[in-house]
């Protein structure tokens, strides 16, 4: 069974783009094969429905390089056509004629490569309501909505159109979900959440529970709760991956702003203002009250105590540890370490380190 019927017997719609309408969406400059239609080694089609690498395509795939050497694998795949640089291309096919396939020209390869792939992504038919999902009287559904096996969605849910919720999944009260938005099976989501526009969250996710906010009592020791009665907002284009969870605000708001892409296994505390185009590696946790600048870069097991800032741009490497009501500033700035400095001090202690462990075995010498 071939790509398309695989799809179709699943009930997804692909997407087939002709080469030109491909590289309008990108912005690319075609370039059309130069050997005659018919002719051994010519593309057989002017069009792809999907994306792969260049041992896997086939005559309606795309594909990317970005050297010399991948060029030449692409070109001597089966794919109908390249992405590729100006500059790349120039300096092969100086040395190699004719040119056995189209080319798009693009500055950045590898990303035009990952927007086609959404270009082409195919679009699963809505299912529906599942015969055993349980909606309360007052749920709003939009047109195409997609709800999954044993999903529960309480009163005044509402969902926008062509959203998809997976089996088992449970909207509380009051949750707003956007448009072209995936929840994937068992995600739990408090109520009062919102989540705007093509928001993907996977499985086992936990969105809007109470923050972990305690008063102690200072004769008993005794500890109550904090109302812990905000909410929580994810923006447009967010990704959440697997088991993470995110606690709604305390008095306010907790917020994670537009594009920012979050791995499995995060965990973020209750008024936390995490920005734009922030990617945030598994097993990372922030505590409550801290802030994430745009574009910031968060390594694996980073660690970031309460009322801390991060600043926009900031990278912080694996398992760094930022002190509560640290500031870390400086786009582009890398700090590594327990507690997290830059990077240049950190492997100078390092250095220091291993020259003091040296200096007892020389001392014997």
């Amino acid at each position: 069974m071939g790509h398309a019927a695989g799809l179709a017997a699943l009930g997804y719609h692909s997407a087939m783009l002709s080469l030109r309408q491909l590289a309008e969406a990108l912005q690319a400059e075609y370039v059309p094969c130069s050997m005659p239609a018919g002719q051994e080694g010519s593309p057989q089609t002017e069009s792809v429905e999907r994306v792969a690498s260049a041992r896997n395509a086939t005559q309606t795939s795309l594909t990317f390089a970005e050297n010399e050497a991948t060029l030449r694998e692409a070109l001597a795949s089966a794919a109908a056509a390249v992405l590729v640089t100006r500059q790349v291309a120039e300096a092969f096919l100086s040395e190699v004629k004719p040119l056995k396939k189209p080319l798009l020209l693009v500055a950045q390869p590898r990303l035009a490569f990952a927007k086609a792939a959404q270009y082409l992504q195919a679009a699963k038919a809505s299912t529906g309501v599942h015969r055993t999902a349980i909606l309360a009287s007052s749920v709003k559904l939009a047109e195409d909505v997609s709800i999954g096996a044993y999903a529960v969605l309480g009163e005044h849910v509402e969902v926008g159109a062509r959203t998809r919720i997976g089996a088992g999944c449970v909207l509380a009260d009051g949750v707003k979900i956007g448009v072209d938005c995936t929840l994937y099976p068992r995600v739990v989501i408090y109520s009062g959440v919102e989540l705007r526009d093509r928001v993907q969250v996977h499985a086992g996710c936990v969105l809007g529970s109470d923050g972990f906010g305690y008063v102690r009592d200072a004769e008993t020791g005794a500890y109550t709760q904090f109302p812990q009665q905000g909410t929580l907002v994810i923006e447009e284009d967010v990704e959440i991956g697997a088991n993470t969870t995110i606690d709604r605000g305390a008095l306010e708001e907790t917020r994670i702003a537009r594009g920012t892409k979050l791995d499995n296994l995060v965990h973020i505390g209750h008024n936390v203002r995490v920005g734009r185009n922030v990617v945030m590696a598994a097993q990372t946790g922030i505590s409550g009250s801290s802030t994430v600048g745009d574009g910031a870069i968060l390594g694996g097991q980073v660690g970031i105590g309460e009322h801390a800032e991060i600043g926009e741009g900031v990278i912080l490497g694996g398992g760094a540890g930022v002190l509560s009501k640290k500031k870390l500033r400086g786009a582009g700035m890398v700090f590594w370490g327990r507690p997290a400095q830059p990077l240049r001090e950190y492997l100078k202690g390092l250095a220091t380190l291993a020259r003091l462990t040296r200096l007892p075995r020389k001392a014997k010498d």
